[in-house]
């Protein structure tokens, strides 16, 4: 396995629990989307239940913190969702992003700050042998 995929399977991990913590705290409050299926019935947390957690890579252009993956977490429904209550639960979610960064990768200088109208995980992305 490289240093790459497994940073990706370490990130996924982390993005994985904290859907989960997501969807214990808050995924009965509103009705999921019509055509997206209930929590844990697919092979892969991103594509049930209310959340959907990702990180994707971004080299930076045009950011003040440069390269890092961009943290969002989308909520699968049609009912709106009152906007201090969504800010509310992306902080938290990004607290727990922080946490579990330096758990998942200790001794990294991993940041996790606003970037734009999302969170942006940036810092020391190396794949060295800590990787």
């Amino acid at each position: 396995m490289t240093a790459l995929e497994r940073w990706e399977e370490s990130l996924h991990a982390l993005l994985s629990s904290i859907d989960e913590t997501l969807e214990e705290r808050y995924g009965g409050r509103w009705p999921l989307h019509p055509s997206r299926p209930r929590r844990g019935t697919a092979a892969n947390p991103q594509y049930d239940g209310l959340f959907r957690v990702t990180a994707s890579f971004t080299a930076g252009y045009g950011s003040e913190k440069g390269p890092g993956y961009l943290f969002r977490v989308e909520m699968a429904t049609l009912e709106a969702v009152p906007p201090e209550e969504r800010a509310r639960i992306e902080e938290e979610a990004a607290s727990l992003l922080r946490e579990g960064l330096a758990r998942a990768f200790p001794g990294r200088d991993l940041r996790v700050d606003r970037d734009g109208n999302g969170f942006k995980i940036h810092g020391d992305l190396s794949l060295g042998a800590g990787t």
